[in-house]
C-alpha cells in the first residue's frame, strides 16, 4: 500500500480565518487558503481547486496507462477536471468532477481513444476516491 499525505492548518472564522495547506513533498508548502479563495474571487487556493488538480494528473496518467496496455502512446494528454461545490441542504458538497481531456496519440482510430478515455473516467484512483469510504481519528488537545 501506498500512503500520501497533505497537511493544513487553519486559525481564526470561517470568513475571516486563514489556512495553510501543505503537501508531502513540498510541491505546496504553507500555501494559503481561505473563505475568500473558496467562496469568492480570493487569493489563495481551495480544497476544490487541489482535488481537481490531482484529479486531471490521476486521469492523464491512467489514461497514458490504458494507452499502454493497447500498445498506443501519447505524445500528449492534457486534462482538466472541474470540481463543483454546490449548497445542498444547508450544507456544501462537491457534487461533481467533469474532465475534459484532449490528447495526440498516433495511430489511434476515434472509437479506441473513447473506449480507453471512458474506462479511465471512472478507473482512476482519484476517481474512485469520489466516493471513497472516509475514515478518522480525532483528539482533542
Amino acid at each position: 500500500m501506498i500512503k500520501k499525505f497533505g497537511t493544513a492548518n487553519w486559525q481564526g472564522t470561517l470568513k475571516d480565518g486563514i489556512g495553510k495547506v501543505s503537501t508531502q513533498t513540498a510541491a505546496l508548502r504553507d500555501h494559503p487558503y481561505g473563505f475568500n479563495a473558496r467562496f469568492e474571487d480570493g487569493k489563495g487556493t481551495n480544497p476544490e481547486e487541489l482535488v481537481g488538480a490531482a484529479h486531471a494528473a490521476c486521469f492523464a496518467m491512467a489514461l497514458s496507462m490504458g494507452l499502454g496496455e493497447k500498445g498506443y502512446t501519447a505524445t500528449n494528454i492534457d486534462a482538466k477536471s472541474t470540481v463543483s461545490l454546490e449548497q445542498i441542504d444547508g450544507g456544501f458538497a462537491v457534487t461533481k468532477a467533469h474532465i475534459e481531456v484532449t490528447a495526440s496519440i498516433p495511430d489511434i482510430s476515434e472509437d479506441d481513444f473513447m473506449t480507453i478515455a471512458k474506462a479511465t473516467e471512472t478507473g482512476c484512483p482519484i476517481s474512485k476516491l469520489l466516493t471513497a469510504d472516509i475514515s478518522l481519528d480525532a483528539k482533542l488537545v
